[in-house]
């Protein structure tokens, strides 16, 4: 045997046979490695709880992307670059698995900062178009509005002195809240130097509104506060066009503003030439969207004067009681917003009411504070709005004032309402305070 071994190592066939063998050997397997624990691909990316910016626009901010592999620290440190912004309140992600069973389907949870506002740039010296783009080559949140937030404004500003300095323009920018009409307002960014303070305001030119009344209705907005045409001309838009528009005349302007310096104290006087324009009468008004009464009875109910001239503040009274109406039949977050149509050759305005009552609310439980075990029970059954049913936002100040007017409690000193709105389940719980 130890013979025969030997001489089948040494025979030559057997050797190259066991070269071959080792030469046709298949190489170890490389495979990719795994991913670590808790990371793997991102599948979708969402975002919950907007309302003044874009998916895409927070998450340029967030920095993640599709296919990346990311886990809890990629994930804290996105939730924090958006914290960081100061445009949103509240920042919060989940993920679970994508479909596949080896990705992740994320989504980010906001809520956004305050009000979010226009965004107006006076005496800067720049093209605004120049200065909007830079913005937003800098800051994906940037656009039309921004929110109001001491982080943001800031932010801008330190954007628009970089912008100025890539000029050779040095100026310290500041923003400012301007009116912009009834609770709205615009973010103005202007140089911190101070323009001269508006001291007085005449008008010429006006013959239907006094020119004491409009002197008294801009002095309320206008005086005290810097002086600049752009913004002067939103003060006659806020404080002087609805005096007009009262009684007919839309079409009115303000073709004219001069400032010189004021004799007596340092500011300027501006005077304002007013075009008080034709007068114009309504002509035409429809409803428009998915209405709980017919458009007739509403219409009725608004009181609108079809023919006569066209009266913004008694428009504005009609659209009121129709919004008021509906949310006597439960619809609580009901929004009417008027679009006018000016028909230059007949001066006529005609009106599209655009509503969105948005869902029905129904009573939920009434609570009665302040009676004794022995007055609840009257009460209760007094009240006429059961559970269930249409919940009628007049009705419990309706209810104590017939309570009042009855003399159901002679010692009764106050008693008021307060209604909880739940959103959720579409339900309005009342309490009623008895003292």
């Amino acid at each position: 045997m130890i013979w025969l071994l030997a001489i089948l190592l040494l025979w030559p066939g057997g050797a190259e046979a066991q070269r071959r063998t080792a030469k046709k050997a298949p190489a170890a397997k490389t495979e990719a490695p795994a991913p670590a624990a808790n990371r793997w691909p991102i599948h979708s990316l969402a975002v919950e709880g907007l309302h003044n910016y874009t998916p895409e626009q927070v998450l340029a901010v967030a920095g993640l992307k599709i296919g990346q592999v990311a886990g809890k620290a990629e994930f804290d440190a996105a939730r924090d670059r958006l914290t960081a912004t100061g445009a949103f309140e509240t920042v919060s992600y989940r993920f679970g698995p994508g479909p596949d069973g080896t990705s992740y389907a994320a989504s980010f949870q906001v809520t956004e900062a305050g009000p979010a506002y226009p965004v107006k740039f006076e005496d800067l010296g720049v093209p605004d178009r120049d200065l909007r783009a830079w913005l937003a080559s800098r800051d994906p949140l940037f656009g039309s509005k921004i929110a109001v937030s001491r982080a943001v404004l800031d932010r801008y500003a330190r954007l628009i002195q970089e912008f100025l300095a890539g000029r050779h323009v040095t100026e310290t920018v500041v923003s400012v809240m301007a009116p912009a009409g009834a609770e709205e307002f615009t973010v103005v960014f202007r140089p911190s130097r101070r323009a001269p303070a508006v001291a007085q305001v005449s008008f010429t030119g006006n013959q239907l509104v006094p020119s004491t009344a409009l002197q008294n209705a801009i002095s309320e907005v206008a005086v005290g506060s810097a002086f600049g045409e752009d913004q002067f001309r939103q003060y006659l838009d806020h404080a002087i066009r609805p005096l007009y528009e009262r009684q007919g005349r839309l079409r009115v302007s303000f073709p004219k503003i001069e400032a010189e310096p004021a004799k007596d104290v340092r500011g300027v006087d501006v005077k304002v030439t007013v075009d008080e324009g034709p007068l114009y009468k309504l002509g035409g008004l429809r409803l428009d969207g998915l209405l709980a009464a017919r458009p007739e009875e509403l219409m009725k109910t608004g009181a609108f004067k079809i023919g006569e001239p066209a009266n913004f503040d008694e428009i504005g009274a009609g659209i009121e009681r129709i919004r008021k109406r509906l949310r006597r039949q439960g619809y609580m977050r009901v929004e009417i917003r008027p679009e006018r149509s000016l028909d230059d050759a007949k001066k006529i305005v005609n009106l599209v009411l655009h509503v969105e009552q948005g869902a029905q609310f129904l009573m939920g439980d009434l609570k009665i504070e302040g009676l004794t075990i022995y007055d609840e029970p009257a009460i209760r059954k007094a009240w006429g709005l059961p559970n269930g049913k249409p919940f009628d936002a007049d009705y419990p100040d309706a209810f104590l004032s017939r309570l009042r007017e009855e003399g159901v409690f002679e010692n009764l000193k106050k008693a008021h309402s307060q209604a909880d709105v739940n959103e959720q389940t579409r339900t309005v719980n009342v309490t009623l305070y008895f003292q």
